[in-house]
C-alpha cells in the first residue's frame, strides 16, 4: 500500500456500487444535468412542504379567498394517500433518469426510452391523483383506462426496481404476482393452492386502491424515512460524517486494533442516522480499512469489520435503517417502545463486536497508532472525564427539568423556550469551535504521525449534536409523531449548515460572510440532493415490497408457508426457528433495509406466530418482528450476494467473498440475539423495572463477551477446545437460565378445564389466562392445538370476563367448549379462521396453564460463574508473565 500523499484511488469501486444501489450512476450533463438535481431538490421541498404546517396556513390565507371570489377550490394539502402517490410518482421518474438500465447503457446523457419511462411511472401514479373522486365512485369497477394506467404503473416500476436495486427483488415480487394468477393452477400441490384472482381484481388491488403499492410500506416511506434520510445526508454534507469518524480515531486510534475499534464506533454513529449499510460501510470504510491495514490486519478481516459494523449500524434506534417506523406499523407499537425494546440488543451488540476486535488484535499482537503526548497525570484525566460526564448530566437535569417546568406552567411558550435554548448552545458551541482549526478529510493513505487530541476534535463539532437533541427532545419529551420530529430536525439542520461557516469567519474576524454563507447554502442544496437521491432505491422498494403485502392480504399466503414450514420442521420449535432464520437470510439477500423488513415480516413473522403457537410457544409480536428483522439484516454481509462485503472489498482490495464469510463469522453474536429473545424476552426490556433494567444489560453483556470469547478461540490467551466449550456454556446459562429451572421444576401446573369459570373469576383485574385449545382443523379435519393468552378486564363473573375477552366459552358434560369467536374479536384470527367449529368434534379447552411457584432462575447463575472462575485461573496460569515473555501470534 503507498505511503504517499497521492488521494486515495481504492475507494473507486465502492463509490460506483453505491451509486449504483443508492443515489444512481448517471451523472448527464448540459441542461439534463440541472433537471435532474433541480428534481430531487423539489422532492425534498415537497416533502419537507407536506410534513410542515405550512399547507394548513397557505389553505387559510390563499384557498378559501380565491373560492370565494371565483368559485375554485384549490387545495393545498395532501392527505396521506395524496402524498404518497406523489412521492412515487418522484421516485419512478427519477429512478428512470438517474439509474442506467443496462451496464452498457449511458451515464452521461438520458436515453430517449428512460425519458419515456419517466413520463409513464409520473402519468401512471398522477393518474390516480388527477381522477381521485372518478376513482372512488366505481370503487372495485375497473374501467379500461384503469386497468391499462395499472398495467403501466407495475411495469414502470418493474423496471425501476431492476435498475435501482437488482434482480432480487423483482424475482420475488414476481414470483408473488405469478402466484396470484396462477395459484389455482392444477400443476401447484394441493396444499399451496387458492382460488385465484381475474385480471382486474388484481391490477384493482395492487395499483388502484391502498391495498397494494401504495400501501403502508410506501406510507411510511413518504411520511416518515424521507424525513430521517434527509436529515442524515444534510447532517452528513455539513460535515458530521467526517467529525465522528475524527473523534472516534482521535479516542480509541491508540489502543490495540485501534482503528478497527474507530471503525466500530464510528459506524454506530453513522447508524443513528444512515438507512443503508452499504453508504455506512463506503462513508467510514474509505478512512478506516486502509487504516487497518497498515495497523495489521489482513485485507479481509479489515473489510469485515467495517461490514458487521455497517450492518450492525441497521439495527441501531432510532432509525434502525428507517425499519423502525415500518415495525411500529406492522406491530401497532409505538414508535418510542420500538426504539425501547431495539436499544438493549443494538448496544450488547456492538460492545460485542468492539471486543471481538479487541480479541483479534491480541491475537496478531498488534499496537495502536501513535498518540499525542499529554502533560495530565492519569488523576487528572480521570477527574477531567469525570468533570465531563456531571456537567453533561447538569446540563441534561437543567434541559429536562427547566423545559419540564416552562412546559407545566406556560404550555404555550414551551416551543419558544425550547427554539431559544437552541439557539443560544449553538452561538457557545460555534463560537468555542471557531477557536480551533476546521476539521479537513484526510488521505487515509497517508502517514499517520500522530493522532489528534481526543478534545480539541470535539469542540470542532459539539454543535452537531444540537439536532440530534432536537430530534431526541421531538420525539421522546414532546411526543411528537416521528414524521414531525423529523421535520423539526431537518429545519434545525438547515439552520446549522447554512449559518455555521458565516458564524465561524465573524468569530475569527475573516470576513467574506457572503462566502461563507453561499457555501452552506451549497451544502444544504447538495444534502437535499442526495437526501432525494438516496430515497430513490427506498421508494421503489416499498412500492414493490407493497406488491408482496398485497399478495399475503389477496391470497392469504402467509397460511401456506407456515404450513410448509410446519411439515418441514415436523413440529420442532427450535427447527421451526432455525428454518424461518434461513428463509429470512434468503429473503433478505439484495434488498435493501426497508424492503427486506417488509419482505421477511410478511412472510415469516407470522410463520413464528402461527407454528408458535401450535407448539405452545408466545412471544410478543415485537419479538418474533425483531427476529425476522435481524436475519435479513445479516443478508447485507452474507456470500454470495452480500453488498456491503463487496463494497468493503473493493477497498481493502480483499476478495469479497472471504470478506463476507469473515463478516458473518464476527456477525455470529448478533445471530444468537434473536434466539435469545424469543425465550427470553427480557432483553427487549419487555415487562420489567428499571432496576432490572440495569441487571439484565450487565448480565447480558458479559454472556455476549463470553459467546464472542468462545467463537474467536481467544479470552485471557488462546482458548483449548473445552475452554471454548465451556465458554459457551456459561454464556448459555447467564442468557437463559431460565433453561435449566425448566428441567428441574416445570413452568406452570395445569388445572383441569372444567375449573375455568371459577379460576377466571379468581383473578385480579389486568391479569391473563393461558390456555390450550384443541380442535379439528377447518381444512384437513385433524385434531390440532393452538396456544393462547387470554387477557383479562376487571373483575366479573369467570364466563362474561371470557366473553368479554373475546374467547366465548360453555360448560358441557364436563367439558369446556369453545364458541367461535365473532369476527373482528380479538381471538377470530387466530382460532376462528383455524378450527372447524360445526363439525362433529367440539372446539375445547384442553389445559390450563397456571405459572407455578417457583425458585428464582438467577440462582443458576451460581454453578455458571463457578465454571468462569475455573476457565479464568487456569488461563491466567499460561498468560506470559513478563512483556519479553509474549510473541507475536499469528491469526
Amino acid at each position: 500500500m503507498s505511503e504517499g500523499n497521492a488521494p486515495p484511488r481504492h475507494g473507486t469501486g465502492a463509490e460506483d456500487l453505491v451509486a449504483q444501489t443508492d443515489t444512481g450512476a448517471r451523472t448527464p450533463s448540459g441542461w439534463v444535468g440541472v433537471l435532474l438535481p433541480t428534481i430531487a431538490f423539489v422532492w425534498s421541498l415537497f416533502q419537507l412542504y407536506v410534513a410542515s404546517g405550512v399547507p394548513f396556513w397557505l389553505q387559510d390565507a390563499l384557498a378559501r379567498p380565491l373560492r370565494d371570489a371565483t368559485g375554485l377550490d384549490i387545495g393545498f394539502i395532501f392527505n396521506n394517500a395524496e402524498t404518497r402517490i406523489v412521492h412515487l410518482a418522484f421516485a419512478l421518474t427519477l429512478a428512470a433518469l438517474a439509474f442506467p438500465l443496462f451496464k452498457s447503457s449511458p451515464r452521461n446523457r438520458v436515453p430517449w426510452y428512460d425519458w419515456l419511462l419517466a413520463i409513464l411511472g409520473a402519468a401512471a401514479c398522477l393518474y390516480l391523483l388527477v381522477f381521485k373522486e372518478e376513482i372512488a365512485m366505481r370503487a372495485g369497477l375497473p374501467t379500461t383506462a384503469d386497468l391499462v394506467m395499472s398495467s403501466i404503473g407495475l411495469c414502470v416500476l418493474a423496471i425501476a426496481v431492476y435498475r435501482a436495486l437488482g434482480l432480487p427483488l423483482v424475482v420475488v415480487a414476481g414470483v408473488f404476482v405469478a402466484y396470484v394468477f396462477f395459484g389455482h393452477s392444477s400443476f401447484l400441490p394441493t396444499v399451496i393452492q387458492w382460488k385465484g384472482a381475474s385480471f382486474g381484481k388484481a391490477m384493482w388491488h395492487y395499483w388502484m386502491q391502498l391495498e397494494g403499492v401504495f400501501g403502508v410500506a410506501l406510507g411510511v416511506s413518504a411520511s416518515m424515512i424521507f424525513l430521517f434520510v434527509l436529515f442524515g445526508s444534510i447532517l452528513e454534507k455539513a460535515g458530521a460524517g467526517n467529525f465522528f469518524i475524527k473523534i472516534a480515531f482521535a479516542l480509541l486510534g491508540h489502543l490495540r486494533g485501534g482503528p478497527a475499534k474507530a471503525a466500530v464506533v464510528s459506524s454506530a454513529m453513522s447508524g443513528i442516522y444512515s438507512g443503508s449499510s452499504i453508504a455506512n460501510t463506503v462513508t467510514t470504510g474509505t478512512f478506516t480499512i486502509p487504516l487497518m491495514k497498515r495497523t495489521g490486519f489482513p485485507p479481509e478481516k479489515a473489510g469485515a469489520v467495517e461490514v458487521a459494523s455497517s450492518t450492525n449500524g441497521q439495527l441501531t434506534p432510532p432509525v434502525m435503517g428507517a425499519a423502525a417506523f415500518l415495525i411500529a406499523e406492522y406491530t401497532g407499537i409505538g414508535y418510542i417502545q420500538v426504539i425501547k425494546h431495539a436499544l438493549l440488543p443494538a448496544l450488547i451488540s456492538y460492545i460485542a463486536l468492539f471486543y471481538i476486535v479487541h480479541l483479534e488484535a491480541m491475537k496478531m499482537d498488534l499496537k495502536g497508532l501513535p498518540k499525542p503526548p499529554s502533560r495530565l497525570t492519569v488523576m487528572q484525566k480521570l477527574l477531567g472525564v469525570l468533570g465531563g460526564f456531571i456537567a453533561m448530566a447538569v446540563l441534561f437535569l437543567a434541559v429536562y427539568f427547566g423545559l419540564g417546568w416552562i412546559k407545566t406552567a406556560f404550555p404555550g411558550l414551551t416551543f419558544f423556550a425550547t427554539l431559544g435554548l437552541f439557539f443560544a448552545a449553538y452561538i457557545i458551541l460555534v463560537a468555542i469551535a471557531a477557536r480551533y482549526p476546521d476539521l479537513t478529510m484526510d488521505d487515509p493513505n497517508a502517514p499517520v504521525v500522530e493522532l489528534p487530541r481526543a478534545g480539541a476534535t470535539a469542540v470542532t463539532g459539539l454543535y452537531f449534536l444540537l439536532p440530534l437533541i432536537v430530534l431526541i427532545w421531538c420525539i421522546l419529551i414532546e411526543r411528537f409523531s416521528p414524521g414531525l420530529s423529523a421535520y423539526w430536525a431537518c429545519l434545525a439542520m438547515i439552520v446549522v449548515a447554512l449559518t455555521q461557516h458565516p458564524l465561524k469567519a465573524l468569530f475569527r474576524g475573516e470576513g467574506e460572510y457572503g462566502a461563507r454563507f453561499r457555501r452552506g447554502g451549497r451544502e444544504v442544496v447538495d444534502g437535499m440532493i442526495s437526501g432525494a437521491r438516496n430515497m430513490i432505491s427506498i421508494g421503489v422498494a416499498t412500492a414493490a415490497a407493497g406488491i408482496i403485502v398485497g399478495t399475503v392480504s389477496l391470497t392469504g399466503m402467509h397460511q401456506v408457508v407456515a404450513e410448509f414450514v410446519e411439515f418441514l420442521s415436523g413440529g420442532n420449535l427450535m427447527l421451526m426457528l432455525i428454518l424461518v432464520a434461513l428463509m429470512s437470510l434468503i429473503l433478505g439477500m439484495g434488498l435493501p433495509t426497508t424492503a427486506n423488513y417488509i419482505v421477511v415480516s410478511s412472510l415469516m413473522a407470522p410463520v413464528i406466530v402461527t407454528v408458535g403457537a401450535q407448539s405452545g410457544l408466545i412471544v410478543p409480536l415485537i419479538a418474533v418482528h425483531m427476529f425476522v428483522f435481524y436475519f435479513g439484516i445479516l443478508a447485507d454481509d452474507t456470500p454470495p450476494v452480500g453488498l456491503a462485503a463487496f463494497a468493503a472489498s473493493a477497498i481493502s482490495r480483499g476478495d469479497p467473498i472471504k470478506t463476507g464469510v469473515q463478516g458473518f463469522m464476527y456477525d455470529i453474536r448478533t445471530a444468537i440475539l434473536p434466539f435469545l429473545f424469543i425465550f427470553n424476552t427480557e432483553l427487549l426490556l419487555i415487562d420489567v423495572t428499571p432496576v432490572e433494567a440495569v441487571f439484565v444489560f450487565i448480565v447480558a453483556l458479559i454472556a455476549m463477551l463470553l459467546f464472542a470469547a468462545a467463537t474467536q478461540g481467544y479470552f485471557l490467551t488462546r482458548n483449548r477446545l473445552w475452554e471454548s466449550a465451556a465458554l459457551l456454556l456459561v454464556a448459555f446459562t447467564l442468557f437463559r437460565p431460565g433453561y435449566w429451572l425448566d428441567q428441574v421444576q416445570p413452568p406452570f401446573e395445569d388445572v383441569p378445564p372444567a375449573q375455568i369459570f371459577e379460576l377466571v373469576q379468581q383473578k385480579p383485574a389486568g391479569d391473563e389466562l393461558r390456555v390450550v385449545v384443541e380442535g379439528p382443523d377447518f381444512d384437513t379435519g385433524e385434531s390440532k392445538t393452538v396456544a393462547l393468552v387470554v387477557p383479562l378486564g376487571e373483575e366479573a363473573d369467570g364466563q362474561a370476563r371470557l366473553e368479554e375477552a373475546g374467547l366465548p366459552v360453555q360448560l358441557q358434560d364436563g367439558r369446556a367448549v369453545v364458541e367461535e369467536p365473532f369476527p373482528g374479536t380479538p381471538f377470530f384470527e387466530k382460532i376462528g379462521t383455524t378450527f372447524d367449529f360445526y363439525g362433529d368434534q367440539p372446539v375445547t379447552v384442553a389445559e390450563i396453564r397456571e405459572p407455578a411457584e417457583r425458585m428464582p432462575k438467577e440462582v443458576f447463575y451460581i454453578p455458571g460463574l463457578v465454571l468462569l472462575a475455573l476457565v479464568v485461573w487456569l488461563q491466567r496460569r499460561r498468560m506470559p508473565r513478563k512483556p519479553e515473555e509474549r510473541s507475536p501470534q499469528v491469526a
